[in-house]
């Protein structure tokens, strides 16, 4: 095993190269090990250089919603009213403080995501 830092973009990509052959080693072999340590300097090594951002509030919600099959209609309760709910999916209108309580418990997200600005659209 002969493991190195991940320093350039062509030492991340010899080392995903090396990831996808040793993958699928049988666990507690070298081949494991060695896996599971590039794997971690990849993982590293995209958080530094292809960080990915958390989607908006409303992008969040429209994703948990689509994972979850909801349609508008479903979230009148933590919203108020059909008007409403397209008013704030369509970015007419921003959320309260009310419903991003209840958005949390109906869709399990975090209310740091939830509270995030975003613009609205005129």
């Amino acid at each position: 095993m002969n493991i190195s830092p991940i320093k350039t973009e062509t030492d991340y990509r010899m080392a995903l190269t090396r990831l996808e052959a040793v993958f699928d080693a049988p666990i507690g072999t070298p081949e494991s090990d060695e896996a599971d340590l590039i794997g971690l300097m990849v993982d590293e090594y995209e958080k530094n250089h292809y960080p990915i951002e958390a989607p908006d509030p409303i992008e969040a919600i429209k994703i948990r919603m689509e994972e979850m099959q909801l349609k508008q209609n479903d979230l009148v309760y933590e919203i108020g009213g059909k008007s409403r709910v397209s008013e704030i999916l369509n970015r007419k209108r921003k959320l309260t403080v009310d419903m991003i309580r209840k958005l949390t418990r109906r869709l399990n997200l975090s209310p740091e995501l939830l509270i995030n600005d975003y613009k609205l659209t005129r």
